[in-house]
């Protein structure tokens, strides 16, 4: 396997940043709108359990890629090997996928406090949306 320049993990951990900052803004989102609701049913709290993982996952993804960007930038003080990026890359892309889990459990489970149809239609959309991702990522 060819190993990856500089230059590219810059520009890919400068784009997972801008996706990330941007899920994880709508995660922090919901998670404020679950804070002010009156609403206490099991299902509520299991879509502010899987927005706040889905936020937190894309905060550990944003810093993790930050460090990369810094590394990968020109003019970065300390001398740097593809090794030093290995580490940050794996926490960074890990907490990307779990971040998209979260994300898209929430989003199934959303469904569910309007109707049993529409809990259904969200959860088929969730799955499908799970293995495009998936898919999409091999």
């Amino acid at each position: 396997m060819e190993e990856m320049s500089f230059e590219y993990w810059n520009k890919l951990a400068d784009q997972v940043i801008v996706i990330s900052s941007l899920l994880g803004g709508f995660s922090i989102a919901v998670i404020a709108n679950f804070m002010v609701s009156e609403t206490n049913t099991r299902l509520s709290r299991n879509i502010m359990k899987a927005s706040v993982l889905a936020a937190s996952f894309f905060l550990i993804s944003v810093f993790s890629m930050t460090k990369i960007l810094m590394m990968t930038t020109k003019g970065f003080p300390i001398k740097m090997t593809e090794g030093d990026l290995m580490f940050p890359s794996i926490i960074g892309g890990t907490s990307f996928l779990l971040g998209t889990i979260s994300l898209i459990t929430m989003i199934s489970f959303a469904g569910w406090t309007k109707s049993k149809k529409m809990g259904r239609f969200t959860v088929v959309v969730g799955a499908i949306t799970l293995m495009l991702v998936l898919y999409m990522l091999t």
